[in-house]
């Protein structure tokens, strides 16, 4: 198999990061140019979208705030950021927030140059738009790897998770504050290192992992099983909240080279069902199919446990998995979230097309009734 390790953003980490913004800005955009801003609204009573502007203003740019966005972000949100970046003649997108404010601006950044509406390029549909926004990627989370990755996740108008691929999409620059995370919830902290985690495990295992990518999705993996219980438990320990945010910047490295797998086809399908935080669903997700999923191991998960420290056995995989979701606090029972949702329902989800890559993807072969199994273990898991 021929592989390829594709371009890595250039990465600013460290306390205090975020003054750097605009000065980042200003070298992409020109001086004094107009820079959208794409700010999730939740962080607005913790200061850091008046810090952000602040630091834009003091980089010599003119910061435009764009901020009706919200989790799981849709595509009219996404069409209506895009208009307003047309309108003022921005040069740049900064995206502050979580995975649903990055993957919107990203996206508002590649379809602003087109008044075409962003479903347009939906799975690939059209190709995204020349003259994409550059763009800065501000992460306030640790967990989704949107920073690092040339993939947009957009709700579509029917409830449905839309896919956006392509280069347009990936940053030019990322700025790791690991000041910006320290307010994040315990139970936030942890669903979203789970995320990251479930994804390196994903990218390192599946069919289309390599051993240059592998490099990224083993020193994730570390990271996280290291620092993600004590992110949780102190949540001041900055040395553990940048640990977690470089855990997060590889595993989104890790998965724009190899992708995910099954833990992802599900995870995305029970979000397409009830409001569910990604990263738990694809935890739980993951935590109903290991077991299977390391059966047969040719390698790759044993490799994945010494990555975790633990003997090079896949079988340690699962345990080691289900004892950092137990320790960090995530709630593995979906009965009450879930309650009137068949399996039958999930699995219908699981087989839609924008779900299938992910169980192409996976490395021992999903067959039909493997899809019916899971959907009824992912649910009735506690």
């Amino acid at each position: 198999m021929v592989a390829t390790l594709d371009r890595i953003p250039t990465m600013i980490q460290g306390e205090g990061a975020l003054a750097q913004v605009g000065a980042q800005a200003a070298e992409l955009a020109g001086p004094s140019a107009a820079v959208l801003l794409v700010a999730d609204p939740g962080l607005k009573a913790s200061g850091l979208v008046d810090e952000a502007l602040a630091a834009l203003r003091a980089g010599g740019v003119a910061p435009v705030l764009f901020s009706d966005i919200k989790s799981d972000p849709t595509a009219a949100q996404v069409d209506a950021g895009a208009a307003l970046a047309r309108e003022a003649g921005a040069r740049a997108v900064v995206a502050l927030g979580g995975g649903s404010a990055m993957d919107a601006g990203k996206l508002i950044a590649a379809v602003a140059g087109s008044p075409a509406p962003a479903m347009t390029y939906a799975l690939c549909a059209a190709p995204l738009p020349a003259g994409a926004l550059p763009k800065i990627c501000v992460p306030t989370t640790a967990g989704t790897g949107s920073e690092t990755t040339r993939v947009s996740v957009i709700t579509g108008p029917d409830g449905s998770k839309q896919w956006f691929w392509g280069d347009a999409l990936k940053a030019e620059r990322v700025v790791l504050d690991p000041a910006l995370t320290v307010g994040l919830p315990a139970h936030l902290t942890a669903a979203t290192g789970i995320d990251a985690l479930v994804h390196a495990i994903e990218a390192c295992t599946n069919r289309n992992a390599n051993p240059a990518n592998d490099v990224y999705a083993h020193a994730a993996i570390r990271l996280a099983v290291g620092s993600l219980e004590r992110a949780v438990t102190r949540p001041g320990d900055l040395h553990a909240r940048a640990a977690m945010q470089l855990a997060a910047a590889f595993a989104g490295v890790a998965i724009d080279n190899a992708g995910t797998a099954i833990g992802h086809n599900i995870g995305h399908a029970l979000g397409s069902l009830r409001p569910i935080h990604h990263g738990r669903a694809v935890g739980c997700a993951m935590l109903a199919t290991l077991r299977w999923n390391v059966e047969g191991d040719d390698g790759p998960f044993a490799a994945v446990a010494t990555a975790m420290g633990e003997p090079a056995e896949a079988s340690r995989v699962p345990a080691a998995f289900e004892r950092l979701m137990r320790a960090t606090g995530v709630a593995i029972s979906l009965a009450q979230e879930f309650e009137g949702v068949t399996s039958a329902q999930l699995a219908s989800q699981m087989r839609r097309p924008e779900n299938e890559a992910m169980l192409r993807s996976n490395r021992r072969p999903v067959t039909d009734a493997d899809i019916d199994a899971f959907a009824a273990a992912v649910l009735s898991q506690s």
